[in-house]
């Protein structure tokens, strides 16, 4: 079979070796649900004309600010900007922060214009500071592209996106930080067994998840590339999500029980994606990566928002060239043995409970803000000591020695809304867990069964929350709180009682019976299975109390 119309710019037989040409001519469909499902099943895969087609029509239909550089723009500015330079000695960008062109089956004419096209990008989008996943696009756009302009201004397209709701490729360090944080929640909650892992052999497991990108701008072979990216021009962001988890589920299924090839997890899993058709085929890759059932897309960009501003409010917005100062405080940093010192929990199991709680809240170290032991079995003195903290961490220890406890994400002066009634407050983030005699969480169950509800839209969660302050003048501020009821419409209120706190009781998780009830004097308390969190009893039903803890985040700047 004679080889498909490849052009100058790509190797013919590396080509013809990495992806097969024997797929349908033409695409007639129009809408997006039939497109996003030929997506997924790499109707266009199999076709290197069909899916230059396709680029064109998905790229050429992105929604663009009004003045977007074009092919004639390239056309004009590529001698000026590429100068005397050989082809071979052409710098890069400093955006794409060391990023190596990925080789992508071009010859060394396709590198040398996929350096040119990024000059002119950068000469062209001053605005861009940090984008290491560009190299890899306009690799992919270029074997898609009659020449270097159209290629240009393809990728100009996708970088000047002007749609809100369809984040494309991050720009900005603050962006990629921020991507990076929320991965690591993603990982948190989708991957349990795999994010064990990844804090048991990794110094810095946010180290490891700021990699996740380059796992697909890069690392992946082409054809697996390029079907993510088919999927990513229809769907969007959402989409490497998804296959970044699926990437670390299967590293994960590979490597339990195995011992690491290297003393760097980071590397390990570089040289698993570069060889990850020895494991699983694309169509498995993205099998796996849409039977992840993800928070809704408008979910995910609340928790990134949250992210950028927990990066903000900690002047991180630009990658300092000596240090990361983003860097997330590793369990063994944020938990210091010297000065850390609890009644209930060690410094290994203070370690176990920070590796769950979100990223934002994992760049801070432990506060005691309440102790039974010192400051007296009260419940009203528990709420003086922990109002003006969020999120705060409760722990219990009974006399049988059993210890449980629940991560809360709001403030206990939430309660006062309520006017001295009990009613319920907090947000889908909140967990509850045991350690004694074996560890275990238990998250809101929406997170494992999403299809006990459907999003609401994020326009109906504009208006100021209990949970926000309304006059800011941030906007993410005046948005409902990441994971907060009022974006779900759920089949009942059990499944939203999150904490609730009387005169003569608290009470953590509802509906069915309590995960966990202490009465006023924290003296007795009991535990059962409830809605929200479909969890076991966290330690023996009805129990004396010991010990109680509560814990603030405290930035260490702070400190």
């Amino acid at each position: 079979m004679d080889s498909p119309g490849y052009n100058c710019f790509v190797d013919k037989d590396k080509m013809d070796a990495a992806i097969q040409d024997l797929g349908p001519k033409e695409l007639s469909c129009t809408e997006l649900q039939e497109l996003k499902q030929l997506a997924r099943q790499g109707y266009w895969a199999r076709s290197y004309a069909l899916r230059g087609k396709v680029y064109q029509r998905l790229i050429r239909d992105i929604p663009c600010r009004t003045v977007t550089p074009d092919a004639s723009v390239y056309s004009d500015i590529v001698s000026k900007i590429v100068g005397k330079h050989s082809s071979s000695s052409l710098p890069l960008p400093e955006f794409v922060d060391n990023t190596q062109v990925p080789s992508y089956c071009l010859n060394t004419r396709g590198e040398s214009a996929v350096r040119k096209i990024l000059l002119c990008i950068a000469n062209q989008f001053p605005d861009i500071s940090f984008c290491p996943a560009l190299p890899s696009v306009v690799a992919l756009l270029l074997h898609y592209s009659i020449d270097e302009a159209e290629c240009f201004e393809k990728a100009c397209r996708i970088l000047a996106c002007n749609d809100p709701s369809k984040k494309l490729i991050d720009q900005s360090f603050l962006a990629f930080e921020s991507s990076c944080m929320t991965f690591g929640d993603l990982v948190n909650k989708y991957c349990q067994a795999a994010h064990k892992l990844m804090v048991a052999v990794s110094e810095d497991v946010l180290q490891v998840y700021a990699d996740w990108q380059r796992w697909l701008f890069g690392e992946l072979p082409l054809n697996y590339f390029a079907r993510v990216f088919d999927v990513f021009l229809v769907e969007g962001y959402k989409v490497l999500y998804r296959v970044a988890l699926a990437i670390l589920k299967f590293f994960h299924k590979v490597r339990a029980g195995q011992p690491l090839e290297s003393d760097n997890v980071k590397q390990d899993i570089r040289t698993f994606v570069k060889d990850i058709a020895k494991t699983v085929s694309p169509e498995k890759l993205l099998e796996k990566a849409f039977a992840i059932r993800l928070f809704s897309r408008k979910e995910i960009q609340l928790l990134q928002m949250a992210n950028e501003k927990a990066l903000k409010q900690k002047g991180i917005t630009v990658k300092q060239k000596s240090v990361s100062l983003s860097k997330r405080q590793f369990v063994h940093l944020a938990v210091h043995a010297e000065n850390f010192h609890s009644e209930i929990v060690s410094v290994k199991e203070m370690r176990d409970i920070w590796s769950w709680v979100p990223e934002r809240f994992a760049l801070c170290q432990p506060l005691l803000l309440f102790s039974s032991l010192q400051h007296g079995y009260s419940l009203t003195r528990f709420y003086f000591q922990c109002e003006g903290h969020e999120p705060t961490l409760l722990l219990i220890k009974t006399t049988q020695k059993e210890v449980c406890g629940a991560y809360l994400s709001t403030d206990w002066s939430e309660r006062n809304k309520f006017g001295g009634k009990l009613g319920f407050f907090g947000t889908g983030e909140c967990f509850v867990f045991r350690l004694q005699p074996e560890v275990q969480r238990y998250e809101w169950v929406v997170i494992k069964h999403p299809e006990l509800t459907k999003p609401v839209s994020l326009e109906t969660t504009t208006a100021a929350s209990p949970h926000c302050h309304s006059m800011s003048s941030d906007p993410a501020d005046r948005l409902s709180p990441f994971l907060a009821a009022r974006h779900f419409n759920l089949p009942s209120k059990t499944e939203s009682m999150f904490m609730a706190g009387g005169n003569d009781c608290l009470i953590v998780g509802g509906g069915g019976g309590q995960a966990l009830y202490i009465d006023g004097d924290l003296n007795r308390g009991r535990t059962g299975h409830c809605d929200t969190f479909n969890n076991q009893p966290l330690c023996s039903e009805n129990f004396l109390i010991a010990a109680v803890e509560a814990w603030a985040f405290q930035d260490p700047d702070t400190q």
